[in-house]
């Protein structure tokens, strides 16, 4: 407003010649009413434009020739289509022209008046464009950069998610061995202390695998080029079935294995929830199935799906042995292990007696894309 004040002043002194020549009574009101809504076309461009065409109006009637004072309707002109829609000051425009006829009439001399406005109209309105044009160019990109931000959130909640379901089965299935083979060792230290130290070598070696693959898990999370030399061990898959179900044996669960149709290789991510689903079931058998406890493993192949079935005898109620308050988090990781890959899981207790995983994985990228 301080630098519109002072463009209204130089209009108002740069008529002061003609619009004083009717004497101070006439002309003074007149400069200022063309002048003073200059002040405040920005804040009120429609109240501003309309005030100024009624001091030109009564300009008109008085028959006071035009001087410089008259630029601000032009420049009215101009703020009226730069700051409002185009309906509104189209009807701006019209009237300009129309007061620009009467004036023509009036002074022939002024036949240009009306080309002047059709500019100041076409500038106004080609800056009210541009203006719409940044506006939505600044509205896009804080959209987009919402989105990006929004994606990053997602994926650090998915890349967040799969750590703790890789840390999940990777602790929860050691220290399940761990514990049992500690509690085979505490009680034959005096009666076998033979079979004592093949348990704590078992423990040994099973601590050890656990380390390396936290290891492992750990250096996923360290920036390449960091100076830090991690250890990137293959991912487990179905051939390391073998040592899987070795181990659990070796920790007192007798384990069957059957395998079913013609074996075929498996995509990685694939092979991967296999493995995690048959040690997290395993894992769930030792910490709920009861003591005296054996079970089975089958792997069933088909053309485009690949089916695991774990079951064993115990007790058959895995959901009343997870801790009161605690959610069961290897269901759930295996649940969201096989929706990754468009694939389904069962889980709960058999008609006869323990408990039973049922798993379905597609083996074609289509059906997994597709679900």
């Amino acid at each position: 407003m301080l630098v519109d004040g002072v463009l209204a002043a130089a209009l108002v002194f740069g008529g002061v010649g003609s619009t004083f020549a009717k004497g101070m009574f006439l002309g003074g009101p007149l400069a200022l009413g063309l002048a003073v809504p200059v002040v405040f076309r920005r804040k009120y461009p429609v109240a501003a434009y309309y005030t100024a065409i009624a001091a030109g109006g009564l300009q008109v009637a008085l028959d006071i020739r035009p001087s410089a004072t008259d630029v601000a309707i032009l420049i009215l002109l101009y703020t009226l289509a730069a700051y409002t829609p185009r309906r509104t000051s189209i009807w701006g425009l019209a009237i300009c022209l129309a007061g620009s006829a009467l004036g023509i009439l009036r002074w022939i001399s002024l036949i240009l008046f009306a080309g002047p406005a059709l500019l100041a109209w076409v500038l106004g309105d080609s800056m009210r464009y541009r203006r719409a044009y940044y506006a939505s160019l600044e509205d896009r990109a804080a959209r987009l950069e919402h989105e990006r931000d929004a994606q990053a959130q997602i994926a650090a909640a998915a890349e967040r998610a799969r750590i703790a379901r890789e840390l999940h089965d990777v602790i929860a299935h050691n220290v399940s061995v761990m514990v049992v083979q500690a509690d085979g060792a505490s009680y034959t230290l005096d009666t076998d202390p033979a079979r004592a130290r093949e348990a704590l070598a078992a423990i040994s070696t099973t601590g050890r695998q656990a380390l390396g693959e936290m290891r492992r898990l750990l250096g996923v999370l360290r920036r390449e080029g960091d100076g830090v030399n991690s250890e990137r061990a293959p991912q487990p898959g179905i051939g390391e079935l073998g040592e899987l179900l070795d181990q659990a044996r070796a920790a007192g669960l007798p384990v069957s294995f059957t395998v079913e149709g013609d074996p075929q290789p498996l995509p990685g991510g694939v092979a991967l929830a296999a493995y995690r689903i048959v040690q997290e079931s395993l894992t769930n058998t030792r910490k709920h199935a009861g003591p005296v406890t054996s079970a089975s493993v089958l792997l069933r192949y088909s053309p485009d799906t690949v089916v695991l079935t774990i079951s064993d005898d115990g007790w058959g109620d895995l959901g009343g042995a997870v801790l009161p308050g605690a959610p069961g988090h290897g269901l759930t990781g295996m649940r969201e292990r096989v929706a990754v890959y468009g694939g389904s899981v069962t889980a709960g207790p058999r008609s006869g007696g323990g408990f039973e995983v049922v798993a379905t994985l597609p083996l074609t990228p289509a059906r997994a894309g597709a679900a």
